[in-house]
């Protein structure tokens, strides 16, 4: 197995970017072998990696199709559905919570009387 050229933060050479800045390009990596990495040194854990792709290799992103798209948007919507009340709350429910704010809010305040 070959190693891979390792960069210091911020010191990567033109042509290479991260999977993040390949899709702010419209792009993929499309498959390709990791090209580099970059590391940026931290106090208490080990540094922070980051993989890079060589954007000349990169593949356009593929299109969304209306299927996935109806599926992604039944997805965000069953994500804002109160299981409690059955309404809409117009924002993701918590995970902490469970539900949303007013009915865990009403939850509350019912278990203290």
């Amino acid at each position: 197995m070959a190693s891979i050229p390792v960069y210091p933060w911020r010191l990567a050479p033109d042509g290479l970017a991260t999977v993040r800045q390949l899709r702010a390009l419209g792009l993929r990596p499309g498959g390709q072998d990791v090209a580099a990495q970059v590391e940026r040194p931290r106090r208490r854990r080990g540094p922070l990696v980051a993989y890079l792709y060589s954007i000349d290799l990169a593949k356009p992103v593929r299109p969304m199709t209306p299927a996935k798209r109806a599926a992604l948007a039944k997805a965000n919507r069953a994500r804002r559905m109160c299981p409690r009340c059955g309404t809409d709350a117009g924002y993701v429910i918590p995970a902490e919570l469970g539900m949303c704010v007013p009915c865990a809010d009403w939850g509350e305040q019912s278990a203290a009387a």
